[in-house]
């Protein structure tokens, strides 16, 4: 019982050790980002801001087109978001349910897929995207960003669809509905909360994805949030820490603020997947 009750604890504080581990970066962020100058240069930087001050805030408005640039990432995440799951869906489908060999190729490449480096894949897209004319354009990033989250979406949908009970298909072809009614009426919506978490985590992807837009998107008006924020460092890599951290703040809400909602879904279709039928 001592032995069982020394494990537990000591289990709870790495978990709080770990929790600690990755909320002091934006807590220090919050901080950061209601300082006013005098304290952003102090030899003795303090938790809590002594006079929060939200100038910051401001400069951050006035120096960048935060706005103009979280609308270009709103539309290039929302875009993969919808176009990722449209094709993930049918596919993982075929997916779950063929046992075949080609299922099963297509699977592990899925898999493997994840592996491949940005850098691997950068050089291939851009030349397709410079032939099409889809340089410096949101369409064109859009295309990239459902390239790069369709794997994941077809991974997770997998789960999803294996979860669903194969009996009710069976007692829908039965009852004489077709392979795509049966689809439409009874495989998606129970497909729909499964559907709902990939499209919320390729938006979360999209949103905060940087290293694609830097080298597609070349004029500001086109650029995405991530890469705005890089304006707020200077030519001598001297950042503008108080307004560069107001804008980080604001550019990481949504992404937070998506992820704790859908967290409990996404775990469950990774755990879905695990499970054989």
């Amino acid at each position: 019982m001592r032995t069982s009750t020394t494990a537990r604890v000591g289990q709870y504080a790495a978990l709080l050790a770990y929790l600690v581990f990755l909320a002091f970066p934006f807590l220090w962020l919050i901080s950061t980002a209601f300082k006013p100058p005098r304290e952003l240069g102090s030899l003795h930087p303090t938790w809590i801001p002594e006079n929060p001050t939200l100038d910051n805030f401001r400069q951050a408005f006035d120096e960048q087109p935060l706005l103009h640039a979280a609308l270009n990432s709103l539309l290039a995440a929302l875009g993969a978001a919808v176009i990722a799951v449209v094709i993930a869906t049918p596919m993982a489908y075929v997916m779950a349910r063929r046992r075949g060999r080609l299922a099963r190729v297509a699977t592990g490449w899925v898999v493997v897929s994840q592996a491949f480096p940005f850098v691997l894949l950068i050089i291939p897209l851009f030349l397709v995207l410079k032939n099409l004319g889809l340089i410096n354009s949101v369409p064109g990033l859009v295309m990239v960003y459902v390239v790069w989250s369709l794997p994941f979406a077809l991974w997770m949908l997998a789960g999803y669809v294996r979860a669903v009970p194969a009996e009710l298909e069976e007692a829908a072809a039965v009852d004489g509905a077709g392979r795509l009614r049966t689809l439409v009426s009874v495989t998606a919506p129970l497909l729909a909360p499964g559907i709902v978490a990939t499209a919320l985590f390729a938006f979360i992807t999209a949103w905060n994805e940087f290293f694609f837009a830097l080298v597609l998107l070349k004029t500001p008006e086109k650029q995405t949030l991530p890469v705005i924020l890089t304006h707020f460092i200077g030519a001598e890599g001297v950042a503008d820490l108080g307004p560069l951290a107001a804008a980080a703040f604001l550019a990481t809400l949504p992404s937070l603020v998506i992820f704790a909602l859908i967290q409990r879904r996404i775990t469950g279709g990774m755990l879905a997947g695990a499970v054989k039928s």
